[in-house]
């Protein structure tokens, strides 16, 4: 899956069916506010993109750190989770790390690539490429854990 499937504050029920699509995205509102547009979601593999906008970006006119950090988390996660099958589990971040290379820049739109690296038992290893087309902004490795879902035992 590759078409792009843009996250808006509305509902995300009236969004094309043949666009991708990840469980975890559908109630997150913070991946909503930020605009993130998600164009690959498999197993073990994602890929999204945002735009930088205005109110993304620190004193210095350059985007904040935390929103390269919230994209590159949110991909992670992706790919640490199934897109559509919901076994009774969730598995999310236990430690992560980022490497902030060059600035990204207001109107520009960067993307997020998520690979597993290695995943035994109930833990995992992820790492996420930051990107403003072939220009390196970030790498971000990621560590998971899979527990039981929230009010599921």
């Amino acid at each position: 899956m590759t078409e792009s499937a843009q996250l808006a504050p509305e509902s995300l029920d009236s969004r094309p069916t043949d666009r991708p699509r990840h469980r975890m995205l559908e109630n997150d509102r913070a991946s909503q506010a930020l605009g993130i547009e998600v164009l690959t979601a498999d197993p073990g593999h994602a890929r999204i993109s945002m735009e930088i906008r205005e109110d993304m970006t620190n004193g210095f006119d350059i985007a904040h750190g935390g929103m390269l950090f919230a994209l590159a988390d949110t991909c992670f996660a992706m790919a640490c989770n199934h897109p559509s099958l919901d076994e009774g589990t969730i598995t999310v971040a236990s430690g992560v790390d980022i490497n902030f290379l060059k600035p990204a820049l207001l109107g520009e739109t960067i993307t997020a690539e998520a690979t597993e690296v290695a995943s035994t038992g109930r833990s995992g290893v992820y790492d996420v490429r930051i990107t403003r087309g072939d220009d390196l902004l970030g790498v971000f490795r990621g560590r998971s854990r899979t527990i039981a879902s929230p009010g599921k035992k």
